[in-house]
């Protein structure tokens, strides 16, 4: 039986993937991690269900919160207060530890960095960096802490460990191909993938919400997340201007030709391969191709104009034993998009050069590319 810390986000995944490491004999403490608006003052320092915290060397003890929800909170993303009682009623059901552990000054890192992406022109993907930063950072410290072998959550994604105990696990991607969340876990740290486990990755997702009716949770029939937890709304202009105050980041829309075609109201309100909300009718539809921080302008383009071939990508982060050759493979430019065929070029200074063999349109600054063989996460970096 192993000590395992699983991060409880008051969703399906992370409520049956507690039931599921309960099932297989290990000991669980659930952990919501507490990294959107500050808890209540009114909160006290208390674990939910243990008479005690856990004894760590981190003080761990002292950023524990106990989790009271105020009427009428702001729901957001996956950090609100309704989902870490959603998260406390799960762990009471199952008769597990559970604790809030506090994260609003390193979360405050991430937010710090999705600003500085928009501000740049760059397109920033948060939840990569809560994985790296928070998820398989901090909570592996916090893990340290308690004494505990492993780290889990609910993350559509699995590990294979081979015969060779020595050997590191292969990060591949859930059972789920509509679910899949390798993507987003790229940045890993090698070494980090002995130490996780990913409980509901073997399973499909109706799968997964049909064993949380079985066992009577609640929240098997709650709506996934698709927000980002910090930005209320899912306004992000809104959120980067009242994090930095009114910015001179209005501009000219312009052509791929150079022609002036309008005005924006800021670089924040736009992404590469955006085509709603340009406030311009051109009779066919047109993208956001580039956007030029130093300018402030939003270039527009046709769709063919908006294809890409090649990119190149930096701070890298490689999971098998990095290329000393071009290596063909797939590679994904996006959460969402279709992996495609393309050839990868490791270069000096953790840099990475992606040769698709198919055009494709979205390829954004600040986006991840992430490469596999199959099924296998290879590797991945931030797009340039």
């Amino acid at each position: 039986m192993a000590k395992v810390v699983l991060a409880m986000s008051g969703g399906v995944d992370s409520s049956v993937a507690a039931h599921l490491l309960r099932r297989d004999g290990h000991e669980v403490i659930g952990l919501f991690m507490r990294h959107g608006e500050a808890a209540p003052s009114a909160c006290s320092v208390a674990a939910t269900n243990s008479a005690s915290a856990p004894s760590t060397g981190m003080g761990a003890a002292d950023s524990l919160i106990k989790l009271l929800p105020p009427k009428g909170s702001h729901k957001q993303g996956c950090c609100s207060s309704s989902d870490a009682a959603d998260a406390r009623r799960v762990a009471d059901r199952l008769d597990i530890p559970f604790y809030a552990l506090d994260f609003q000054d390193d979360f405050g890192r991430i937010q710090d960095y999705f600003v500085e992406e928009y501000v740049a022109g760059r397109t920033p993907n948060p939840c990569v960096m809560c994985n790296n930063w928070l998820k398989f950072g901090k909570l592996c410290e916090y893990a340290d802490g308690i004494g505990a072998d492993f780290v889990a959550t609910g993350h559509y994604a699995r590990l294979l460990r081979g015969d060779d105990h020595a050997a590191l696990p292969q990060l591949v991607r859930g059972v789920d191909d509509s679910k899949d969340q390798t993507y987003v876990l790229f940045g890993i740290e090698r070494e980090v993938l002995r130490r996780v486990l990913f409980p509901v990755g073997d399973f499909q997702k109706e799968e997964i919400r049909d064993m949380a009716r079985d066992i009577g949770l609640r929240v098997a029939d709650k709506k996934d997340s698709q927000e980002i937890c910090f930005v209320p709304d899912n306004d992000y202009a809104a959120f980067v201007r009242s994090r930095v105050g009114e910015l001179e980041s209005a501009g000219e829309i312009v052509t791929t030709s150079g022609d002036v075609v309008g005005r924006h109201e800021g670089i924040e309100h736009f992404t590469i391969g955006q085509r709603k909300g340009l406030g311009i009718a051109f009779g066919e539809p047109r993208y956001v191709v580039k956007i030029e921080a130093d300018t402030k302008r939003v270039v527009v383009g046709t769709s063919q104009e908006l294809l890409r071939d090649e990119l190149t990508a930096c701070r890298t982060n490689w999971l098998c034993d990095e290329p000393t050759d071009p290596r063909r493979c797939q590679v994904k430019i996006r959460y969402a998009s279709r992996p495609v065929e393309a050839v990868v070029t490791a270069l000096p200074g953790e840099r990475l050069h992606v040769q698709m063999l198919e055009p494709r349109g979205g390829v954004a600054p600040g986006q991840a590319v992430v490469c596999y063989d199959g099924d296998r996460v290879l590797g991945g970096g931030w797009i340039e």
